[in-house]
């Protein structure tokens, strides 16, 4: 099934189907021009010029009430094709006021607090945002215990080896 077809039975069908679509294609405005004689031979029949002169005055009225008609035709026509466009450029700015302004996405900069707030002050404002030197500076007051309460852990071992024993015997 997947043999690949060779240069030239490639070119014969592009040749071949090429006459075709250029048959389709001379058949197609043959049909257009032969509708086209069609159309005008109803709608505008060849009119007799060899008779008299009231003969040729009714003739001329009938062209003349020919021409009101698709005149009017061509008119109602172009009023409908306005009042459409009107309503396609109404519904459009519907459908953008309903979208809405879609905000940009925004690119990720890598900027400082400093630059930040200097971007936003402007140049004259010199701002810094090191923390620490804002800081209020506070001494620590060390409490000192009496050096008897602290006392050596050493003496109190065997009272809580005794409180161990009685949880576990319990």
């Amino acid at each position: 099934i997947g043999k690949k077809m060779t240069s030239s039975r490639r070119h014969h069908l592009k040749s071949v189907m090429l006459q075709i679509a250029a048959g389709l294609l001379e058949t197609e405005t043959k049909e257009i021009a032969a509708a086209k004689d069609a159309h005008l031979g109803e709608a505008c029949p060849a009119p007799d010029l060899n008779g008299d002169q009231a003969a040729l005055m009714d003739i001329c009225k009938k062209l003349h009430q020919a021409i009101d008609k698709i005149d009017e035709e061509r008119y109602d026509a172009e009023a409908k094709m306005e009042k459409t466009n009107k309503e396609i450029d109404e519904l459009k700015m519907k459908v953008v006021e309903l979208a809405g302004v879609k905000k940009p996405a925004l690119k990720k900069v890598r900027m400082s607090a400093d630059a930040m707030l200097q971007a936003l002050l402007g140049g004259k404002h010199k701002v810094t945002m090191d923390l620490r030197s804002n800081l209020k500076q506070v001494k620590k007051e060390v409490k000192e215990e009496p050096a008897e309460a602290v006392g050596d852990w050493r003496k109190n071992i065997e009272d809580k080896a005794d409180r161990k024993k009685m949880f576990e015997t319990s």
